[in-house]
């Protein structure tokens, strides 16, 4: 056993017993659920009941996920369970002291393990009180290479579900080559092998729909949301045919996407890899015997030959029938949307002032003179009162995803999409708006991550107001709150964005010359 291995239970132990609340945290037959696959224990933390590591599904390599195994003995399940296996230069494990997020977590390393990654964490405030809550699957970001279900602090469940009366969950789920290689050019038993991680997902919302009752959940009432890549998953569970009915609501944060890898790249790419381990390109072939770090070093050679493939979701005809949002899949025409992206996204330090002229000919080097100068037009034009410096750093890729993904969504005449633009910046640092400020404020977890947002009175109120956005839309479709003006879904006629900062207030196709000039990120 590696000394990593050996720390884990250890120190996650002594992360529970002092991180949340200063409430007791107790164990035994009251802390204890009987699963459809067995008995599970997990602890109390003050008014809420926490369950990590619960298997949702098993897994050969490259096959398609199965249903757990059923077990007797009561299984412990404490501590977060281990994530998908992934480049060290994929975790996220901090940044400098200008540009800290807190990313990864500093005290908890988890292992990574291949047959026991499918597992998923529960946040609920009653497993006996028969009442039935909404439920929030938060799925992950990193793309579809890294992260896990704790890579961020904020990712904890604890205080949203104490906040909205909720039960809350998220899990791990194969990714990079384990998750989204596709092998279906290989036929026979690789027949299913695409999309790996999209089917475990799938799983681990079965396993919801199974049994989250018995965590004082409503089955009926599930909303799935994810920030980045989990925002491209989510967009991809849209149209999948096996995830249709396991949700009722869904969330898509700076990942909008419209469209997923076509499969005549992406089957040549899987033929290639097996060549390049030696295998036969059939069904014939053994992928079973290397290590993970076998197969990262095939997928380099690979592209050291000029044959390169991301791994990403496929449209691959049957789990993936079609592009998720061109045109909106009918798989998810009655399920309402809270699109959104953050002002800044990609640019972690905002710190330099600029005057017009110098912002100007920061923007005409990178674009060119023509385009350069219709920017700057479309710059003020959308945002009046903004500092020049914020023209260098404003977002256009993931906005217009966003806004693209909301259109498509209105064009269905299905259920609604509301659109936002996160523009609040920490007082503390040099941030900005940037790719996942919104996390802790809409999870309810300023206080975990207090190196990102300041911790500052002001940060506190904004996340009251952030988080009850986002409850509502989990509980009811619709994220009107009180303290915000009236929140009207997109359509392309009135182009509705609300902006969220201290003062929330909607526009309407405010930005749309400087989108006309921008391409989608996903």
């Amino acid at each position: 056993m590696s000394l990593k291995r050996f720390l884990f239970p250890v120190v996650a132990f002594l992360l529970v017993a002092t991180q949340g609340t200063a409430q007791p945290i107790t164990a035994g037959e009251h802390t204890r659920v009987q699963t459809v696959y067995g008995p599970i224990e997990g602890y109390q933390d003050g008014t809420i009941f926490t369950f990590k590591g619960i298997p949702y599904a098993k897994a050969e390599r490259f096959m398609a996920p199965q249903k757990p195994d059923t077990f007797t003995e009561l299984r412990q399940c404490k501590l977060y369970g281990p994530q998908a296996p992934q480049d060290e230069s994929l975790r996220w494990n901090g940044r400098n002291s200008q540009t800290d997020y807190g990313f990864g977590n500093q005290f908890v390393i988890e292992p990574m393990d291949e047959a026991a990654c499918l597992v998923l964490n529960v946040w609920t405030p009653s497993i006996s009180d028969q009442k039935k809550r909404p439920v929030f699957v938060w799925i992950h970001g990193g793309g579809y290479a890294g992260g896990s279900g704790h890579d961020l602090p904020c990712y904890e469940g604890r205080a949203l579900a104490e906040a909205g009366d909720i039960v809350v969950v998220n899990l791990n789920h194969r990714l990079n080559i384990l998750g989204y290689i596709d092998l279906t050019g290989l036929g026979g038993k690789y027949a299913q092998s695409v999309n790996l991680g999209q089917q475990d997902i799938v799983k681990a919302l079965e396993w919801v729909r199974d049994n989250i009752e018995r965590f004082g959940g409503d089955p009926n009432e599930v909303t799935i949301g994810g920030q980045s890549g989990g925002g491209g998953k989510v967009s991809t569970l849209l149209a999948m045919p096996s995830a249709k009915g396991l949700f009722k609501r869904a969330i898509v944060q700076s990942g909008s996407t419209l469209r997923q890898a076509d499969p005549e790249g992406t089957r040549k790419y899987g033929i290639a890899l097996a060549e390049e381990l030696g295998q036969p390109a059939t069904e014939a072939a053994d992928f079973s015997k290397y290590t993970y770090e076998e197969l990262n070093a095939a997928v380099g050679r690979l592209a050291q030959k000029g044959t390169r493939g991301g791994f990403s979701p496929v449209v691959d005809g049957t789990i993936l029938p079609q592009h998720p949002f061109d045109p909106a899949s009918p798989v998810s025409k009655d399920v309402p949307m809270l699109i959104g992206t953050d002002f800044n996204e990609f640019t972690f330090d905002i710190s330099r002032n600029m005057t017009w002229a110098e912002a100007e000919a920061s923007v005409k080097q990178r674009m060119g003179e023509e385009r350069g100068a219709r920017f700057v037009e479309a710059f003020r034009k959308a945002y009046p009162k903004a500092e020049p410096k914020e023209m260098t750093y404003v977002d256009t890729g993931f906005r217009a995803g966003a806004v693209k993904q909301a259109a498509a969504k209105s064009a269905q005449g299905g259920a609604p999409a509301y659109l936002y633009l996160f523009t609040w910046k920490p007082e503390s640092n040099a941030l900005g708006a940037s790719h996942g400020m919104e996390l802790p404020f809409m999870l309810h977890n300023v206080s975990l991550q207090r190196e990102m947002t300041g911790a500052s009175p002001a940060a506190y109120a904004f996340e009251k107001k952030i988080s009850s956005i986002w409850l509502a839309f989990i509980k009811t479709g619709n994220p009107n709150v009180e303290g915000v003006p009236t929140w009207q879904p997109y359509n392309e006629e009135t182009g509705v964005t609300m902006i969220l900062d201290n003062e929330c207030y909607p526009v309407q196709h405010h930005d749309r010359e400087l989108m006309q000039m921008s391409r989608s990120i996903w």
